[in-house]
């Protein structure tokens, strides 16, 4: 059976007669989600439907009642959440039947990462791609049975129900199809008997090939449609050239940097890189800014420019980290998750973009000619919302054009940037005011190196500030927490909160060692190995909670680095073999699509 199989399509054959007065239990449960910490769940907390927070015995209710579970999974910042919250989830009709047929369960993806990871891989693989709002129907055991994305209202309730009615008549036959489903889904496929005599030196050379066939030469990045940053894949890329330049990796990668720095992933006015671009040229962004890219990328560019000695790469992570600074510490002194793409009246990217008449009325006529030369916004709009500041012309191109001196140009600029700053400000820009242990690692780690690689002591002294938050604020009693919402930690940490902490410690104890932080990194692996990790393999929550969220031997990385490949890097010098054992294990899986686990290829 192919491994991308479709259960949409097999529940196709089902027979999905309307059986009418067919008798359910009477609903009792209510919504929990009124003032919940997160803010995503608690902006649901008003809709009539009767969401469920994710608990173990949500399974037990759903058995109880004979009902499909529906998970909701999505995070603050996702438009297309904001957008199905106010079409289906604030509709009574909708609600009706959630409510009545259905166990309804919402999940913040940043709180619950492993089983949104976990569900998003089902819908990739029966469906070829995934994204958020991620909409998943289980059976009452947890099998996945089939899932989607966004809908629109008047397709929801299509699917609720026929759903609904095939469960009415099928009930058996759809938890057979799942169960199986499933089985055929986490099976290990078969392995070339050759490839476990394979070196990581073959299987890093692999990784390079792939790469450079999958870069995209005219543009930069990888693919031919959306482009997203790719930051463990970068950073795979400049370890690998450290040891081996090469014109082709040399010219992919410094196009790919010039892309982002200067298109429209990265906010040319206020600092800090939007998620990806909806566009294969950087130019269209989708407007979310998430911490973990601030951290990743502010990272990417402080390597690239020590390895290119390049200034501007250089200018680039340090304008990254001074937007985070300035613009994304949070209520407890730590970091907050992201920024939310829906600015003013729910139009994406408003916060962002400049219609041509506001940035006359802003600069006036002859300020606003000389931003649309700088910052590239000439000729049609980015979107219909208007322009976003992009690379333009230089100062000195300009000057030498107008014959104007550039020193004073330079400061004409600075001004005009202000001005728009200051009326930008005047904007809503919604907040998720989460802060999140492993996210605030990546960072930990990014100042750390910032404050080496830069000579400075003020990026140095937040590390060490940020460091002592964290275990303040969400190390408790031998155990982390996943986040800090205002006053109170939220939700279990996962394996990759341990790891990406442990990882920014140990890059701050290179730079300044510390005894106390040196020990509590030390305990901080002690309790990941333990919690985490046994002979058959790497689980990235403490306990699984679905069926098929087994251990495995090896994790690809997504957006950001794989949590296992970042915790071996780190516990090296303690972990010795069982970093040997655990490598040795998911080598046949690397070689296969080294690609996808850039990270575990250069664990040392």
């Amino acid at each position: 059976m192919n491994r991308r199989l479709s259960v949409l399509r097999l529940l196709g054959g089902l027979v999905l007669t309307v059986l009418l007065g067919v008798a359910a239990p009477a609903w009792s449960l209510e919504n929990q989600l009124k003032g919940h910490a997160s803010p995503y769940l608690a902006m649901h907390g008003n809709d009539p439907v009767a969401w469920q927070k994710w608990k173990s015995s949500i399974l037990g209710l759903a058995q109880k009642e004979h009902k499909l579970i529906f998970i909701s999974s999505g995070y603050f910042s996702c438009r297309w959440c904001h957008v199905m919250q106010r079409e289906s989830y604030s509709n009574p009709k909708i609600a009706a039947l959630l409510n009545r047929f259905f166990i309804p369960v919402k999940v913040d993806r940043e709180l619950n990462p492993a089983l949104d990871a976990y569900l998003i891989d089902y819908l990739e693989r029966t469906r070829g791609s995934a994204g958020w709002p991620l909409n998943i129907f289980l059976t009452p055991e947890g099998y996945p049975l089939v899932g989607t994305t966004y809908m629109s209202p008047e397709r929801f309730v299509q699917v609720l129900t026929q759903l609904k009615d095939a469960w009415s008549e099928q009930a058996d036959r759809m938890r057979d199809l799942a169960r199986k489903a499933l089985l055929e889904l986490t099976a290990e496929p078969p392995r070339d008997a050759g490839q476990g005599d394979v070196s990581m030196a073959e299987v890093q050379q692999r990784f390079l090939r792939q790469a450079l066939a999958l870069g995209n030469p005219m543009e930069g990045g990888f693919g031919e449609q959306n482009k997203f940053p790719m930051a463990p894949q970068l950073l795979a890329l400049l370890r690998l050239r450290a040891g081996q330049p090469g014109k082709d990796l040399d010219h992919l990668l410094l196009l790919t940097l010039d892309q982002m720095a200067g298109q429209g992933l990265r906010d040319r006015l206020g600092g800090g890189f939007f998620r990806y671009t909806v566009d294969p040229a950087w130019h269209v962004p989708h407007f979310e800014k998430m911490l973990y890219s601030q951290a990743l990328l502010a990272r990417v560019y402080l390597l690239a420019g020590k390895q290119y000695q390049r200034q501007d790469y250089l200018d680039v992570a340090r304008d990254t980290l001074d937007f985070i600074l300035r613009e994304m510490r949070g209520p407890q002194g730590m970091f907050i998750a992201s920024f939310s793409a829906v600015g003013d009246a729910g139009h994406e990217g408003a916060y962002y973009l400049w219609p041509a008449e506001e940035l006359d009325t802003v600069l006036g006529e002859a300020d606003a000619q000389l931003a649309r030369r700088h910052w590239n916004m000439l000729g049609p709009p980015t979107t219909d919302g208007g322009y976003l500041p992009r690379s333009g012309e230089s100062v000195l191109e300009i000057a030498k054009s107008t014959g104007e001196d550039m020193e004073a140009l330079s400061q004409r600029i600075a001004q005009i940037r202000e001005k728009l700053l200051e009326a930008r400000a005047q904007r809503s820009l919604p907040r998720d005011t989460k802060e999140l242990a492993g996210w605030n690692g990546l960072l930990l780690g990014t100042l750390a190196m910032a404050g080496k690689e830069l000579d400075s002591p003020a990026y140095l002294q937040e590390a060490g500030r940020l460091a002592d938050l964290l275990r303040e604020q969400l190390w408790q009693d031998g155990r982390l927490w996943r986040a800090r919402e205002g006053d109170r930690p939220v939700g279990q940490a996962t394996l990759a909160d341990y790891a990406y902490l442990a990882d920014g410690l140990q890059r701050l104890l290179a730079v300044k060692d510390d005894p106390e932080r040196r020990r509590w990194r030390q305990e901080l692996l002690r309790n990941a190995w333990r919690r985490f990790h046994d002979a058959r393999g790497w689980r990235t929550a403490e306990v699984s909670p679905l069926p098929g969220m087994g251990p495995v031997k090896a994790i690809q990385d997504g957006a950001l680095p794989a949590a296992p490949a970042v915790l071996m890097a780190t516990s090296v010098s303690s972990e010795a073999d069982r970093v040997t054992e655990s490598l040795r294990q998911a080598l046949p899986l690397l070689a296969d699509e080294p690609f996808w686990y850039a990270s575990s290829l250069f664990v040392e």
